[in-house]
């Protein structure tokens, strides 16, 4: 018998990766959606199949109903990944976990409260080059790593929502939060933590609104560009750079310095990863290819969440390890709002 799963929003990001990526997995047989627009849960159900219900709270009732996707948009996560727990469901929240630490807070309170498992949605870390570059800078093969360098661009989030316009809610301030820092930089945040096995811990960043217009023909309340310099705990030095003005091509590559050589990640469009050790020796590995907008492969993050509530595991992303991306990323908007550099506060972990 396969699992029940309710996914609570139905864009985009519904659409092209968790509906079907739970069709295709073996052990979910039945997807019920939620949207407050009707039509969306709708529509979706003739693509995939499943049902729809009309309020959120069917979801968090129905027993059968084990685990739920929060897919609605930033500030609502703290409303509705909190709730699912506390009503005895496994929960894969879309990334950034929400727009404030004490929101954030909430939901990892809930998450320990509840015993379920809390996943977030930072994708970066299932890519099969991403798994075995950390697998080449933890056997040490290159030594130590000294500095990193990591990008995250493309044409911006209106190619890519529900309506294809200016109108996203990405360009609004009061619901997108930091723009393209939370849109695309949350992620390589996160991916600089789970690569380097480190925390950022001191940061510095210049941000602006270049290009991008909202539907009213002005410059968007939020930023399109922002340029980073990052110090992590165990004393590595990085530069960080993410773009919604990147036209013509997404650039989604990471490289990493060492002391015996360095490590590209992305940077070449025929190998995933590229080894050049200070010996002049080269490697070359062919993974996958990249998922970008318009090329959708299926990311593994539903499989691995699944798994994680199979076989009882901690699912890779942890709450813990998104509150963490989500505080540097704060801590890159305020110091980019304040030109200062600012120190990313320290956390004691709640005791579960």
């Amino acid at each position: 018998m396969g699992m029940k799963v309710g996914i609570i929003g139905c864009g985009s990001i519904t659409k092209l990766r968790h509906a079907p990526e739970y069709t295709e997995n073996p052990y979910v047989d039945e997807i019920v959606f939620y949207d407050r627009n009707i039509d969306r849960s709708e529509a979706l159900v003739e693509l995939f199949g499943g049902s729809i219900v009309h309020t959120v709270e069917e979801l968090f009732e129905d027993p059968d109903i084990v685990a739920i996707s929060d897919c609605s948009s930033n500030e609502n996560h703290h409303l509705f990944s909190t709730k699912a727990l506390l009503s005895g469901k496994h929960v894969l929240c879309e990334k950034p976990i929400s727009l404030t630490v004490e929101h954030a807070k909430e939901i990892v309170a809930a998450q320990k409260e509840s015993g379920k498992k809390l996943m977030v949605d930072h994708n970066q870390r299932f890519t099969r080059a991403h798994q075995k570059a950390k697998e080449i800078i933890e056997n040490g093969e290159l030594g130590k790593v000294l500095t990193f360098r990591t990008t995250f661009g493309h044409s911006g989030p209106e190619q890519w929502g529900i309506n294809k316009t200016n109108s996203t809610w990405f360009f609004k301030k009061e619901r997108s939060g930091f723009g393209v820092a939370g849109d695309l930089g949350i992620h390589k945040i996160d991916l600089v933590h789970y690569l380097l096995d480190d925390e950022i811990e001191q940061v510095s960043a210049f941000q602006g609104s270049l290009d991008k217009l909202d539907e009213n023909g002005n410059p968007i309340e939020v930023c399109d560009n922002i340029v980073c310099s990052l110090k992590t705990k165990k004393g590595r030095l990085g530069t960080a750079s993410f773009s919604w003005t990147h036209y013509g091509e997404e650039d989604n590559s990471t490289i990493i310095y060492c002391e015996k050589g360095i490590l590209k990640i992305y940077n070449n469009e025929d190998y995933q990863i590229e080894v050049l050790t200070k010996d002049g020796v080269k490697v070359n590995y062919q993974l996958e290819s990249i998922q970008t907008n318009d090329n959708q492969t299926n990311s593994g993050v539903i499989d691995a969440f699944i798994e994680s509530i199979r076989l009882n595991q901690p699912p890779l992303v942890t709450g813990d390890d998104a509150l963490l991306s989500l505080k540097v990323i704060l801590g890159i908007m305020k110091a980019a709002e304040t030109d200062t550099v600012v120190e990313i506060e320290k956390e004691t972990l709640i005791n579960s």
